[in-house]
């Protein structure tokens, strides 16, 4: 039963909560190698009771329209989303089209569709302070007006915690703090997450409309419990053992790509290993 039933007392009696995670990796991902499908994650947090979802692919919006009529059997909403790397930095977008995405190559470009977009485009800053991969770091404070929330990183144990400069932005300049998983392994799914206080007067599908209202009136319940020395340890060796020896294998979608960029006149820009570290 979620911690957070469906009728509050008092002011928030209207309010109905559903468990979202919004930062989601799958094998559809074109960077990394993970080891469940789009589909196979739907089912998934249909069984873990979750309500809304989003895949968010490197550099690429999902197309597979498998997950999301299914997404739909199951009463969950899949918003299609990305991990879009802009002047080195990952932004996460929320209702995104393809042709949206591959499109922005700066902050200015970013810019320009949220004015064009308006409240149907929410835009999420992941792992802002952590030092792998594509953290925007300190440079948030000259984008800040390119976010609409912060996200508060599922990387943390209680000596280390880049998630607290993370929270005095969010307290500082009063954006909503939002807890996901940023999964990339099946065991690292369904721990890290936040519950949504929709205003909903049934329990059927909720629409992007009301999640994104939820967030950004921060009506948010985080879910991130510190993890302990065995979960670090398996976080680190997946980050600098596993992931490094797939995505080198022969087959993998890293080689597959340098192959191909070999046998095209046109090069083809593809991050290391170690530019797109798993956090």
């Amino acid at each position: 039963m979620s911690p957070f039933p469906y009728h509050q007392p008092g002011a928030a009696r209207a309010l109905q909560w559903f468990k979202a995670d919004l930062h989601l990796h799958t094998a559809e991902d074109p960077f990394d190698e993970v080891n469940y499908t789009a589909l196979e994650l739907v089912e998934r947090a249909h069984t873990l009771g979750f309500r809304v979802l989003a895949v968010t692919l490197h550099d690429k919006v999902i197309d597979d329209h498998r997950a999301f009529d299914r997404a739909r059997e199951l009463g969950l909403l899949l918003i299609p989303a990305v991990e879009r790397r802009i002047e080195g930095a990952d932004v996460v977008l929320l209702n995104v089209t393809p042709d949206q995405s591959d499109a922005l190559r700066s902050f200015e470009d970013l810019r320009q569709l949220r004015a064009g977009r308006g409240g149907s485009l929410l835009v999420l800053a992941p792992h802002p302070y952590y030092h792998l991969g594509g953290s925007i770091g300190g440079r948030i404070d000259h984008h800040l007006d390119c976010f609409d929330a912060i996200e508060h990183c599922h990387f943390h144990v209680p000596l280390l915690n880049p998630n607290r400069p993370a929270r005095r932005l969010a307290h500082r300049h009063n954006k909503p703090l939002l807890a996901t998983s940023d999964s990339h392994r099946k065991q690292f799914f369904g721990r890290h997450y936040s519950y949504l206080g929709l205003k909903a007067e049934t329990d059927a599908v909720p629409t992007v409309e009301a999640v994104f209202d939820a967030i950004r009136s921060h009506r948010i319940r985080r879910v991130a419990p510190t993890g302990g020395l065995l979960r670090l340890i398996g976080l680190l060796f997946f980050i600098f053992v596993t992931h490094p020896v797939l995505v080198r294998l022969p087959g993998s979608k890293r080689t597959r790509s340098r192959a191909r960029q070999h046998s095209s006149p046109e090069p083809v820009e593809y991050p290391s290993a170690n530019e797109r570290a798993v956090i």
